[in-house]
């Protein structure tokens, strides 16, 4: 078996430029690879310390010059960095690091997953990156870093994280990739201004692989049978919705495009895979027949699959958005755009060059294609139209084409974009609380760091002015609000420290953090809502996950429909009263009301905007898991959509809502919304399990959090937490149960344990259920579930005495009149938790209090 790349490093006494070389150029060879002249260039320029700016064509092998520079680090001693701009695509080099270095010297941060972030290479979005040299400037322990998709720089959203290392990392040498740069003079001169080393541009138009182009004007179906037929698949249908890309994936099953030793060869090949969200089924059904559907809206572990599936070439078609274009592992021969416009948040217009090159760049596998090719489909109504021209004899009406997320295209276009050169590169810097908070509490004059940060900001001088006036007014509202405090300079220089009244990782990364923690004070903290008022509050500052809040609008309007059907409103008036309906606001007038006083006070916030909204704490109020809710609302596209919700909400609940604020119903819904959390995706955790113990057995995704360290895999250790969880279950069975939904009710108790009958008694069926609800139902008013009846101080765990690892709770049924005579007694088995890696409870005894 070949020597991985940590195995040739040199010894650090021998570890001289040309030692290095030759080590690296032997592990190249036992690859059986040759080095393109570009590679070679940039290589050669990097082990001779320099900065390298790398702008070669997709394929031409830039992920190994990132190896050789973290080949390098590794034998000076120095810490390197490995960023981009996609958690999937981290997620993709970490592993593919972890094989070329091993496991314990490569560590990863995405901001939803954490592992080993202290090795000496780390895997990183840019914010990660972008935090750290924000909090820490010169003294971060960050020597050497590469900065892949580098193009990113200019997103409106995101481009300011990729700037900020470029000013604050003057001890950093770098390494700049992308395929679709433009002109880097402006970033040669910078970077050897910013660490005074000489900066090389190593460019080159020449792909590995050549593509060919054509433009279609078939129906979609009819091009893709036929580049099938012409052997030119995997193919990489490109959408600019996950809602297309989802339907086209459904469009596509009808044709056949695997053969049944393929379909063999895929049905062995996900046999083991737990598809159990719900979504799995349908993306199971796709994969079987070779069609797979690649998306920001699904699962990781899907999205890990699908490339997985894909690199054993055992897909013929991928249809995805245009974030597949952004650098992942998925070999492609085709690419085949169904479109030439995309909206791009205000209006729909064509594709830049950038967009269409970087995605083109896909097509074309080297090592096993001679050509790529890039196929354009016309507008859907001009191949409808050439269709019908072509009956003889009959006269038609044209099509027209869409009103609405569509700019015209045509085969002109598409040679334009072909000859087009990307656009420049344009500056996106911004200042925000999450950036002053980072600055200010590194060592020495905070102050004087971001003064200097804004000062050499890649912007022009009116814009720089600009950002000195938005900073010191965000400045100003956080000594007010006492988040920030002066003091007398300490030994290391520092001026300012954060509160040290607040939790040890405060973070104010949300815009609206402080309308947050200004507002807080003024909820009513004896209400029996706080706690869920206190969740209304941190979702209002999270972006609008819009497809998520269009369906619960959906499912309120449906139910609107019908019970004014019933009621003999009439259509016309129907529709009137269907206009005012919105999705749930919950606090909307109070939430309102704040924010513009909030605004008034403070100018900064110029067009930012509250946005009330409940998701988590709908959840938390209807007892809805994360599969439920996903059922509800029929999220079963936009199951990625609601984990990344649900993580904002956490993150902002543990890091910015202070912990004076957290009552004890707080803090479980907290410790509750990691204990969901960790049901949805072990994928990377198992990953590295495996590749630090080959003997690892991966068992079902239950149970690791997006953030949680390995050590959390245990879901008993943290005992507040596991609680919480239980609690959750209880709480979600009596939802069940006074729903009627018996069957349902004793199928959520567990993963490992059926209900069980006492001594002496049946067993509990959802007969036997039934009858004891109705025995309680016929002298008490209950079980309430509001939050009174969910105070923790009726819920009461200890260890049973005679069995060893085994819990015994008992949740008091809390009444109207206050009797709470009767009650729910489960055992929770510890060891089958931990290895269901979730709680497992088995139902003992519903009744009155001590009768047993």
């Amino acid at each position: 078996m070949p020597l991985s790349l940590f195995e040739h490093l040199p010894a650090p006494a021998e570890a001289t430029p040309d030692a290095l070389l030759g080590a690296f150029l032997a592990y190249v060879e036992t690859k059986r690879l040759a080095l393109y002249p570009a590679q070679e260039q940039a290589v050669l320029e990097l082990f001779e310390g320099k900065n390298v700016i790398l702008n070669t064509p997709t394929g031409s092998g830039k992920s190994l010059v990132a190896s050789a520079l973290h080949f390098a680090a590794l034998a000076a001693g120095r810490r390197s960095v490995y960023t981009c701009p996609i958690k999937a695509l981290v997620n993709e080099k970490w592993m593919a690091l972890c094989r070329e270095f091993g496991p314990e010297n490569v560590g990863l941060s995405t901001g939803d997953a954490t592992v080993n972030r202290d090795a000496p290479i780390l895997c990183c979005t840019a914010e990660i990156l972008a935090n750290m040299a924000l909090s820490e400037g010169e003294e971060a322990d960050v020597r050497d870093v590469v900065m892949d998709e580098f193009h990113y720089y200019a997103d409106r959203e995101r481009g300011f994280a990729w700037q900020v290392p470029l000013l604050a990392l003057p001890q950093t040498r770098f390494l700049l990739m992308s395929a679709t740069l433009g002109d880097t003079t402006f970033f040669e001169s910078e970077l050897t201004r910013l660490n005074g080393l000489p900066t090389v541009a190593v460019k080159s138009g020449d792909r590995p692989v050549p593509l060919a182009f054509s433009y279609s004007e078939l129906p979609l179906s009819s091009t893709l049978e036929t580049l099938l037929e012409e052997g030119k698949g995997p193919i990489y249908l490109v959408h600019f919705t996950q809602a297309e890309a989802a339907a086209s994936a459904q469009d596509v099953s009808s044709l056949n495009v695997s053969t049944r030793e393929e379909k063999t060869a895929l049905a062995a090949e996900i046999g083991d895979f737990k598809f159990n969200s719900p979504y799995g089924p349908d993306l199971k059904r796709w994969l079987r027949v070779g069609i797979g559907l690649h998306h920001a809206g699904l699962l990781p572990k899907y999205r890990l699959l699908v490339e997985r599936l894909a690199q054993n070439g055992l897909l013929k078609v991928i249809c995805g958005t245009d974030t597949l274009g952004v650098g992942i592992n998925v070999p492609i021969r085709t690419v085949l755009f169904t479109k030439l416009c995309k909206y791009g948040g205000q209006k729909t217009s064509i594709l830049t060059a950038r967009d269409f090159h970087q995605i083109s760049g896909r097509a074309g596998r080297k090592g096993y294609d001679t050509v790529g090719y890039v196929v354009a489909q016309a507008p859907e109504h001009v191949i409808e139209n050439l269709r019908l021209s072509q009956k003889p004899g009959k006269k038609f009406v044209k099509r027209p084409a869409p009103e609405r997320n569509y700019a015209h295209w045509e085969k002109a276009t598409f040679e334009k974009l072909q000859a087009a050169s990307p656009e420049r590169l344009v500056s996106r810097f911004q200042v925000n609380h999450g950036m002053l908070l980072n600055v200010l509490s590194r060592r020495g004059d905070g102050c004087a760091a971001m003064r200097g940060l804004i000062h050499d900001c890649h912007e022009t001088e009116h814009q720089k002015a600009a950002h000195f006036r938005r900073g010191w007014q965000l400045f100003k509202t956080l000594v007010v609000r006492g988040i920030v405090e002066f003091q007398p300079p300490d030994e290391q220089g520092r001026k300012l420290r954060v509160n040290a009244d607040l939790q040890a990782d405060f973070g104010m990364d949300e815009t609206l953090s402080l309308y947050l923690l200004d507002t807080l004070p003024l909820l009513d903290r004896d209400s029996p809502e706080y706690a869920l008022d206190l969740i209304t509050l941190v979702e209002s500052i999270l972006e609008d996950p819009d497809f998520i809040l269009r369906s619960q609008l959906h499912k309120l309007k449906g139910q609107a429909v019908a019970e004014m059907k019933m009621a003999g409103i009439e259509y016309e008036q129907r529709m009137e009263e269907l206009e005012k309906l919105e999705y749930p606001k919950p606090l909307r007038d109070f939430i309102y009301s704040t924010f513009n006083e909030f605004s008034d006070k403070h100018p900064w916030v110029g067009q930012e905007n509250i946005r009330p909204k409940s998701i988590v704490r709908e959840m938390f109020e209807s007892y809805l898991s994360f599969a439920d809710y996903v059922r509800t609302y029929e999220l079963q596209r936009a199951e990625g959509l609601l984990l990344r919700h649900i993580n904002s909400t956490f993150k902002v609940l543990s890091k910015t809502v202070p912990d004076a604020a957290k009552t004890d119903e707080v803090r479980e819904m907290e410790a509750y919304l990691g204990a969901m959390l960790r049901q949805v995706d072990s994928s990377l955790l198992d990953a590295w399990e495996q590749m630090q113990n080959p003997d690892f057995v991966r068992q079902e995704e239950a149970l690791a959090m997006p953030g949680a360290e390995e050590a959390a895999r245990d879901v008993t250790r943290d005992r507040k937490a596991f609680t919480a969880a239980i609690r959750a279950k209880l709480f979600a069975f009596l939802h069940a149960c006074l729903a009627g939904e018996w069957d349902e009710a004793l199928a959520g108790l567990g993963a490992a344990a059926e209900a069980e009958p006492g001594e002496g008694e049946a067993a509990w069926t959802p007969d036997r259920l039934k009858a004891a609800f109705a025995e309680y139902r016929a002298t008490h008013d209950g079980p309430r579930l509001d939050p009174e009846g969910r105070n923790q101080r009726h819920t009461y765990v200890q260890p049973k005495p005679d069995e060893a690892g085994v819990w015994l709770v008992q949740q008091m049924l809390v009444d109207a009149d206050e009797l709470n005579d009767w009650v729910l007694e489960v055992d929770v088995d510890l060891a089958a938790s931990r290895e269901a890696k979730q709680a497992v409870l088995t139902l003992r005894e519903i009744g009155p209090f001590g009768a047993r």
